[in-house]
């Protein structure tokens, strides 16, 4: 325990927040848990609007939102009222638990290391991951690799380029701008960031491909550049525009950003996070973090490379190696994976970390796989449902009506457009029935999710809208003056989260949380930037499907951003709470199918658009709310984001060109060293069945697998009877989220009942 008094020591030249005393004791005891008697009195301190304000470590004046210079206040996280009272900290506990509440404002951050390290992760992790994605087998490197690789190469800078108070040569004084500040976790946050919105490589480049390798159409360089940069920029316009919906409340916690939090926290704050743990000496982040990574890397060895038959475990199978009924059922590679055993992390994290998804998700996951997938196909294969028992059950090819694959080339022309006798002569497409299935799930999930989020959550983004237009007409020193403490509506004091109604938690939990209020000392980016961002690459945009031969219009740019639009808020919902992506890449197919019937790099162009562009702003969304948990300053935030895309998309583009003419064959199934451009391949076969051949002819009147269009009235329906049945009967279903039992089946194929069903799992650790 650390007790606060005024004769601390402060660093020289550090000054403390200013804050504002609370003179009642009720004020105390609210978050000491004191009794209503107690004499105690204590300041409830907030920092007030004052620029000048810094802090360091905390010790020497950090941050803190109940620290206070003249006051002896108690600091101990023990305390069960200060753990979990909202406006000292998160409501939630597994952000209490990797995001320090406190802000350290004398960090440096925009200095030539960070720069320099952000550039170098973007242009080496794009240009990789866009290298091997043209080839089979592909290996791919994370932006996590960058999290821990930047950590030795920023102390080794500061080794190499130690402080120095004053310079009187130019090389002297060179050293000193290089040696500037030291190297802290807002720089490796802000590294960090820059390698996770460039590693991964812009799917514009699959367009490309198809387009120069496989509808054989030439690309100039130019409109390379420009229709990747704009896919690339849009999705800062959404995420900046929501910021109000999907950042700023606490009850967004977006699960994928507390695991880089609290590295950093390891990384750079060691002496934080000692706990002692029953049965455990104490141990502290660093400690435990060095052991599991050991036993990691010494681990994968085994299913790897000593003995894979860890990775794929299924005993099912043993008994009858030659049964087909045992190989669908308990199969792990085309099979529902009935028996869940596996040995390697690759398998039970292949649909995402099942470590950061909150438990209640995991089993709307699991309740799904069991309803859907491990009842409802096996019926369906063995009635022989859509001839589906003449395919696998599981699988991620489409067939003809003699069992073979799919050749999509005997039903397209010279040109690559559909060829309706040839469909005629060939033969219909069949999908294994998971197949179907995922297809039925994503129809449902789309609805569901608009049903969903207007039952849910129509208030909170009715309520976050008002707001944000009171607080655009508030004058900044308003806005950032001194924190006044929120009452809820009963006016009764908070010690737990029993104490409130669920009005009252809809209430805490809908406000801006201390986070947030301690990034009221900077500048937030202005909404005119995103803005511009927008409307400058929709003009781009525009331009592009206009002046090239996409053979899609300026409207249908706009039709797919109108889309974008549509489910932009619900998708980064259900994402900021569960750490669940539902999909609107198959919507988006869908529409263009209709509406651009027979037009394969249409359809393609309008998925990018309107899924990337969503897909884009979600990453760069959650990029704002780790922002918001390192406290790095917003227009600093969107300048590293901006810098890291464009650095990283013109890269991909420059060793893309490059790959065209170096590696003899690319992209044809002869090319050497298996660069045969199997992803986008998989999106060229794609924008033929969808683009060229079209949907109407999958789910049109008459047509085998119409009866799925059931699925869009399902999933609007579905969740209005789960919010009456609970409010018609008390019973709690906030929930059963079925925008997740739906949406994440989609994963199903290429994932598989082993994956899903490990990764439930592991998930069920509490």
């Amino acid at each position: 325990m650390r007790r606060r008094s005024s004769t601390d020591e402060q660093d020289p030249g550090v000054k403390l927040a200013k804050v504002r005393p609370v003179t009642s004791s009720a004020g105390y005891s609210a978050f000491h848990g004191e009794t209503a008697g107690s004499s105690s009195t204590a300041v409830f301190p907030f920092p007030e609007s004052d620029s000048s304000s810094t802090a360091t470590d905390y010790d020497a004046g950090q941050v803190h939102p109940l620290q206070d210079s003249d006051a002896d206040i108690d600091t101990d996280d023990d305390d069960e009222g200060l753990a979990f009272n909202p406006h000292a900290n998160s409501p939630y506990a597994q952000v209490r638990a990797s995001v320090p509440n406190t802000d350290d404002t004398s960090l440096s951050i925009s200095t030539p290391r960070m720069w320099t390290l952000a550039i170098l992760f973007s242009v080496v992790g794009s240009s990789t991951n866009l290298f091997f994605s043209l080839r089979y087998p592909s290996v791919s490197i994370t932006p996590f690799i960058a999290l821990l690789l930047a950590h030795p190469l920023g102390r080794i800078w500061d080794l190499c380029f130690p402080e120095i108070v004053s310079a009187t040569t130019i090389y002297g004084k060179l050293m000193r701008w290089l040696g500037q500040g030291r190297w802290n976790k807002k720089e490796h946050a802000c590294v960090y960031i820059s390698s996770n919105v460039s590693f991964g490589f812009a799917f514009a480049t699959d367009v490309i491909v198809s387009q120069n390798h496989f509808y054989k159409q030439p690309t100039p360089i130019l409109y390379q550049i420009l229709l990747t940069l704009s896919t690339q920029f849009l999705g800062y316009t959404f995420a900046g525009l929501t910021r109000q919906w999907l950042v700023y409340p606490s009850s967004m916690i977006w699960p994928v950003t507390l695991q880089s939090t609290a590295m950093f926290t390891t990384l750079h704050d060691r002496s934080e996070g000692e706990e002692e743990v029953k049965g455990w000496e104490k141990w502290g982040r660093w400690k435990f973090f060095m052991t599991v990574l050991g036993g990691s890397v010494a681990w994968y060895f085994f299913p790897g490379f000593i003995w894979p038959g860890l990775s794929y475990f299924n005993i099912g199978t043993w008994a009858k190696p030659d049964s087909v009924v045992l190989a669908n059922l308990f199969g792990t590679s085309t099979g529902l994976g009935l028996i869940p055993i596996t040995f390697d992390w690759a398998q039970m994290s292949y649909i995402g970390s099942p470590i950061i998804t909150p438990l209640w998700a995991a089993t709307n996951v699991l309740i799904g796989l069991i309803a859907v997938m491990w009842i409802l196909a096996p019926i369906l294969y063995y009635s022989n449902v859509f001839f589906s028992s003449y395919m696998p059950i599981l699988s991620s090819s489409v067939y003809d009506n003699t069992g073979g694959f799919y050749d999509v080339q005997k039903v397209l022309t010279q040109d690559f457009m559909f060829d309706e006798a040839g469909y005629k002569s060939y033969s219909k497409v069949f999908l294994p029935i998971t197949y179907v299935l995922s297809y039925a799930l994503q129809f449902a999930a789309m609805t569901a999710l608009v049903t969903h989020t207007t039952i849910w959550h129509g208030k909170d983004i009715w309520k976050q809208g008002k707001r944000a237009l009171k607080i655009g007409s508030i004058t900044k020193t308003e806005t950032t003056g001194t924190y006044q403490r929120l009452k809820t509506s009963s006016g009764k004091r908070i010690e737990s989260e029993d104490d409130l109604n669920d009005e009252e938690w809809a209430d805490i939990v809908g406000d801006e949380d201390v986070h947030v209020r301690l990034m009221k000392k900077y500048p937030e980016a202005p909404t005119s930037w995103y803005l511009a961002t927008g409307v400058v690459t929709t003009l781009v945009g525009m331009w592009l499907v206009e002046a090239y031969e996409i053979h899609l219009p300026w409207y249908g740019l706009l039709l797919a951003l109108f889309m974008c639009t549509i489910f932009f808020v619900p998708v980064g919902i259900v994402m900021a709470i569960t750490n669940q992506q539902s999909s609107i890449f198959l919507i988006c197919q869908m529409v263009a199918g209709y509406v651009f019937a027979g037009r394969g790099i249409a359809n393609m162009v309008f998925v990018t658009y309107g899924y990337i562009t969503s897909t884009q702003g979600l990453k760069f969304a959650s990029d704002l709310k780790l922002g918001q948990y390192v406290k790095i300053p917003p227009r600093m935030l969107f300048t590293v984001q901006m810098v890291a895309t464009a650095v990283g998309s013109l890269t991909q583009i420059g060793v893309l060109n490059w790959m065209f003419g170096s590696i003899p064959g690319i992209c044809t199934p002869e090319a050497l060293s298996g660069f045969t451009c199997p992803l986008a391949r998989v999106h060229f076969n794609g924008s033929v069945l969808w683009g060229v051949v079209g949907p109407s002819r999958f789910f049109g009147p008459g047509e085998l697998y119409n009866p799925l269009v059931w699925a869009f009235a399902i999933g609007l329906i579905a969740p209005i009877i789960v919010w009456a049945y609970g409010r018609y009967t008390g019973v709690n279903v906030k929930r059963v989220s079925l925008p997740v039992v739906f949406g994440s089946l989609s994963w199903i194929p290429p994932a598989t009942g082993l994956n899903f069903s490990t990764w439930c799992l592991v998930s069920f650790r509490e």
